[in-house]
């Protein structure tokens, strides 16, 4: 839940404020997520997402666009991460400017009532303060493609090509078999991110994966079915693996009896190792 080198409030976590169980949903990049919100909901019935974004008080129009835009940019060499913005488009960032506003924004989802925040990214990120559960999508569903696929071969799509070493890198930390990655950009225009996904899954699956995972955020279950219509191959989603478990989690931490049955079957949720090196990922 915490990373082992998370700073975290002396003695117990605090408790989450009266009311129905709320999830904070804190992507790098600016929310809402309109993207995310008609796939997220149905998975967690009779829970509250509460959505803050890093970028939220950053601009991205006008004269000030494009200081922002080199102010975020990853350093050279530097795995790129990649998120939407609230007008429909994507930017791509690095770790050292996007930390501290991530805090903020985690801070922000538990003044709004969060009982656990999930942070909306499936790379690897540093410890962040919190007085709540704090879930990495990365560690989720690491862990959890490894429970599901067991030594079957992997193919992985990542939003950019750039990516592919790297989560070919940290995938084989926890995968013992055979594992690929293409890059399709979710981020594109709807037609041809839906392109793209299928044509990277089917290549994967000429190429001998047995299950395939869009390894994103900004992946939907619409880009999910054109995978698996393409690759005719089992099709993992992130974004579904990370929520189903933090709703697991805000029935654990938050009021479960707000909340309906469905709503409980999450399943267990990891503990993210501390890690030395540093990486990142898409979100």
């Amino acid at each position: 839940m915490f990373p082992d080198s998370a700073p975290r409030p002396p003695g117990p976590l605090a408790d989450p404020p009266a009311g129905p169980s709320a999830l904070g949903l804190v992507t790098i990049g600016q929310a809402p997520r309109t993207d995310l919100r008609p796939d997220a909901e149905p998975l967690l019935p009779g829970v509250r997402l509460v959505e803050h974004g890093a970028l939220d008080d950053d601009r991205f129009d006008g004269a000030s666009a494009e200081a922002t835009r080199r102010l975020l940019a990853p350093e050279p060499g530097e795995a790129p991460l990649v998120s939407r913005l609230r007008d429909g488009g994507s930017v791509v960032l690095g770790h050292a400017a996007l930390v501290p506003r991530m805090e903020e924004a985690v801070a922000r989802a538990e003044r709004d009532g969060a009982a656990a925040t999930l942070v909306l990214c499936t790379g690897h990120f540093p410890a962040l303060r919190s007085t709540r559960p704090l879930l990495f999508a990365e560690p989720l569903v690491q862990r959890a493609v490894a429970a599901i696929v067991g030594t079957d071969p992997v193919g992985i799509l990542c939003p950019h090509p750039d990516q592919a070493e790297d989560v070919v890198r940290r995938f084989s930390e926890v995968l013992p078999g055979r594992i690929q990655a293409a890059g399709a950009n979710p981020y594109a225009p709807r037609e041809r991110a839906l392109h793209e996904v299928a044509e990277a899954a089917a290549t994967l699956a000429d190429r001998g994966s047995a299950w395939l995972l869009l390894d994103c955020i900004g992946y939907t279950e619409e880009m999910r079915r054109a995978a698996a219509r393409a690759a005719d191959r089992p099709v993992l989603l992130a974004r579904a693996l990370a929520v189903r478990m933090a709703g697991e989690v805000v029935a654990a931490f938050g009021r479960p009896e707000s909340l309906p049955e469905a709503g409980l079957r999450a399943g267990p949720v990891g503990k993210p190792e501390e890690r030395t090196e540093e990486r990142t990922e898409p979100s």
